[in-house]
């Protein structure tokens, strides 16, 4: 059979080579592997997530979910709802390239899921492990793996599920120090803890696992100070930790940054556009963004800020969240950090 090269079948003219239509399969010598499978799960397309969340009454828990693309600035669009109308609040987000995972809540003990490139409500997935961590916890993922640790009733407690599948979580290990109200960021092997509360006592150390395996944390370093209730997110070189209360819930707009391949203190990145704590990160191997929260008049607002993970400076306006003004949203994306972009 002869070999033809498209590079060498033109016109008559000579100005453009031919049009392949109607072909089902197709294969090549050269590397070339075609996608499969449909486009809802191919993931990884720059969308951050963001899930349920608290209002004072006469509000109370959310249940909306809506979604940016990270690589532009913009106003938040609607997703769908979350599996019950008032468990958005309280719990931690981590994903896949194409699954979200919203973990733990403050109304009842559960793991919600959504395909993240199509739109639509989210799902059942399982259940937590420790039944006494699933609020004010903190997750982090890479591609296989979610990863949470911490909550109240302030616990030291990790555990993990298989994002893939579906199910109830493991027993992962413990953190070395017991801490409600943490936060966390991961690169494709390394998961972070930073901040956090022991019981009154602000927190502004740091430790890390291995994502693949289980086991105790070691420690990282210190955050540049005590804080609690911080936006962090990633990409696979960089943690960012953004905002929280200081002693006194006294709301800061500092954002620190870790090294997450090495160990060390975190050192100042620049300021959110408004102080604020118990918001919502999420990140693209380019962008951290910051959404909603709770400002230093302790009001709830809409503000979505983003920097660029691989410089350091103040955040820059975004747009505005779809929803009421929340604080404590889930939050999940398919480019972080995590997924080794």
């Amino acid at each position: 059979m002869s070999e033809y090269r498209i590079n060498q079948i033109t016109n008559q003219a000579g100005t453009a080579g031919p049009q392949v239509a109607g072909i089902t399969t197709f294969s090549s010598s050269s590397g070339l592997v075609m996608p499969s499978g449909t486009t809802e799960y191919r993931g990884g397309r720059g969308r951050g997530v963001f899930a349920g969340g608290y209002h004072p009454a006469p509000l109370n828990s959310q249940n909306i979910i809506d979604y940016i693309t990270i690589s532009t600035a913009g106003n938040a669009l609607d997703f769908g709802d979350l599996s019950s109308a008032t468990s958005g609040s309280g719990g931690s987000g981590g994903a896949s390239s194409t699954r979200g995972i919203f973990y733990g809540h403050s109304s009842s003990i559960k793991i919600d899921y959504i395909t993240i490139s199509s739109t639509g409500n989210a799902q059942d997935f399982g259940n937590p492990f420790n039944t006494s961590s699933f609020i004010f916890n903190a997750a982090f993922s890479n591609n296989i793996r979610f990863i949470a640790g911490g909550g109240t009733s302030i616990n030291n407690a990790t555990e993990y599920i298989t994002i893939a599948s579906l199910g109830n979580a493991s027993f992962f290990g413990d953190l070395a120090t017991t801490r409600s109200e943490t936060s966390a960021a991961a690169s494709p092997t390394r998961g972070v803890f930073g901040g956090g509360r022991n019981p009154s006592l602000w927190i502004n150390s740091m430790e890390y696992v291995t994502i693949t395996s289980t086991g105790n944390s070691l420690d990282f370093g210190d955050l540049t100070g005590v804080r609690r209730l911080t936006s962090a997110s990633s990409n696979s070189i960089r943690g960012i930790f953004g905002g929280g209360d200081t002693p006194g819930s006294v709301v800061t707009n500092i954002i620190d940054y870790i090294t997450i391949a090495s160990l060390g203190d975190a050192l100042d990145f620049g300021d959110l556009t408004v102080a604020r704590a118990l918001g919502a990160g999420v990140s693209s191997s380019i962008r951290a963004i910051f959404r909603g929260g709770r400002n230093a008049s302790n009001t709830d607002t809409n503000i979505i800020d983003y920097i660029t993970i691989a410089s350091t400076g103040n955040a820059t306006d975004f747009g505005d969240a779809t929803t009421v003004a929340t604080r404590h949203s889930w939050c999940c994306s398919d480019a972080h950090g995590g997924l080794g972009d």
